[in-house]
């Protein structure tokens, strides 16, 4: 499959969202609040639009799911879904782990995947059968095989009670040699890089995972949901390396 187009597409339309985002990150900005109790600014609205503009006028017969409310229908089977500011709490706070991510769906399956932090200076990228690299460096996870030596990243602790595992996650992540919550993107390029090795999930939308799931696939990881699904539709995920997969499996299921 030949997508330097689309790579080179998603990587200029991440591109524009950082100057913008950058704009308001550095000057300040208030929020709304959505239905669902999470923040939104203009910012986040600002920068869906410029990188779905391009996109619209780059590919036609796309289809573009965002967020923020940009929607158009598919005529071929593929699907660009946006998340201008994933982390608006972070980038309302003045911290610096928010991303833009920009995955590419054909046919159901992620094949395309940006993911932007700005005020990091940091971008990562993929695309099936290409490879996953942070900016010109290809990625690998990691070949660590022990919990001992192993960092694990898990994202809103604040919740994890209420999940099946919840009770028996204290004493589980006692094992890891370090436990990290840097909160969604951050932790899933950390294992995408080989600088952790296990990031859980347990409650995401389809343009939190986009272009998280072909990253670490990209870089030798694997990506399942918390049901034993693995899609950016499900809910959750899990992304692990190899070496660790079926122990996090084993225990997540209890």
């Amino acid at each position: 499959m030949h997508l330097e187009h689309e790579i080179d597409v998603a990587r200029r339309a991440a591109g524009l969202a950082a100057e913008t985002a950058l704009r308001y990150f550095r000057s300040g900005i208030g929020a709304d609040t959505k239905t669902d109790g999470s923040p939104v600014t203009e910012a986040d609205r600002e920068c869906e639009r410029a990188v779905a503009a391009l996109i619209e006028e780059t590919f036609p017969d796309d289809g573009v799911l965002g967020e923020e409310g940009a929607s158009k229908p598919s005529r071929g089977g593929r699907r660009w879904i946006i998340d201008p500011i994933d982390g608006t709490r972070d980038f309302l706070r003045g911290n610096r782990f928010w991303a833009t991510l920009i995955g590419l769906e054909i046919d159901g399956d992620v094949a395309v995947g940006v993911a932007g932090f700005p005020a990091l200076g940091e971008t990562y990228w993929a695309a099936r059968g290409a490879g996953a690299f942070q900016d010109d460096r290809q990625l690998r996870v990691s070949s660590v095989g022990r919990l001992s030596e192993s960092v694990l990243c898990v994202d809103c602790l604040n919740s994890l009670h209420t999940t099946a595992f919840g009770g028996r996650f204290p004493e589980w992540m006692r094992q890891f040699w370090a436990v990290r919550s840097f909160g969604g993107a951050p932790d899933a390029v950390l294992v995408a890089a080989g600088r952790a090795e296990v990031w859980i999930e347990p409650a995401a939308k389809c343009w939190d995972l986009a272009p998280l799931k072909i990253l670490a696939e990209e870089a030798g990881g694997r990506f399942w949901n918390l049901d034993g699904g693995s899609s950016i539709h499900g809910g959750s995920c899990v992304i692990s390396t190899p070496a660790l997969e079926a122990e996090v499996r084993r225990f997540l299921a209890g």
